[in-house]
């Protein structure tokens, strides 16, 4: 590495009117800048050939992406009667943790997002959906499932709208299955306690979910 040229003592010991610095004081500006560059010079390559790891970032969907705990002021509607129970699925999230969606709808509404990687209805309305999980983050879980994809595109997909909720693997699409999910996109509201709400085959827009979160869900 390439030290930075010494013009930084030069600059600072000149004086700005066109004369001379006085001599006792560019002596302690030029030690000190001459101190600084070499300070400089000495870490930069040691941080540049350190052996140590760098930290990858976490994986996206995966444990990081998990709620925390629900608002002490959440207000739900309570879940019609004869509403029947959502199908409990169990499975790993895209860095391998296993993760019970019945644990998160034990303290909060979860909304499930069935889609994949190569789905342009999905792509298309992902931005809109990842910021309204963002809206309702604590109050309302967002769980993806994602079906028959590969690890790299699903992280591009991720990362790409900006998804900040776990997401399930379902590489043989049981989960897919007990939704009776055929095809991306897929939405399934459920309650609090696991009571399925609605189900949207073919998906459905950010604003119309939000609409429907207030409606079903959500107490004013």
């Amino acid at each position: 590495m390439t030290a930075p040229a010494p013009s930084t003592v030069d600059t600072a010991g000149s004086n700005p009117a066109g004369g001379s610095a006085h001599p006792a004081r560019f002596g302690r500006v030029a030690r000190g800048s001459v101190a600084a560059v070499l300070a400089v010079v000495t870490i930069l390559p040691v941080a540049a050939c350190s052996d140590e790891p760098v930290a990858a970032p976490p994986v996206a969907g995966g444990a990081a992406a998990l709620p925390g705990p629900t608002p002490s002021d959440l207000a739900l509607r309570p879940a019609p009667a004869d509403s029947p129970p959502a199908p409990a699925i169990t499975g790993p999230l895209t860095d391998g943790t296993p993760l019970a969606v019945a644990d998160l709808w034990a303290d909060r509404p979860v909304v499930l997002s069935f889609f994949s990687s190569w789905c342009t209805t999905c792509a298309q309305r992902q931005d809109a959906l990842s910021d309204l999980a963002r809206n309702h983050a604590g109050r309302v879980a967002f769980v993806g499932v994602v079906g028959e994809d590969t690890a790299e595109d699903v992280q591009d997909y991720l990362r790409t709208h900006r998804v900040g909720y776990p997401v399930l693997v379902d590489t043989e699409q049981r989960f897919w299955r007990s939704y009776a999910v055929r095809e991306p996109p897929a939405v399934v509201l459920v309650a609090r306690g696991g009571a399925l709400l609605r189900g949207f085959p073919g998906g459905v827009d950010a604003p119309t979910l939000d609409r429907l979160l207030a409606d079903l869900v959500l107490a004013p």
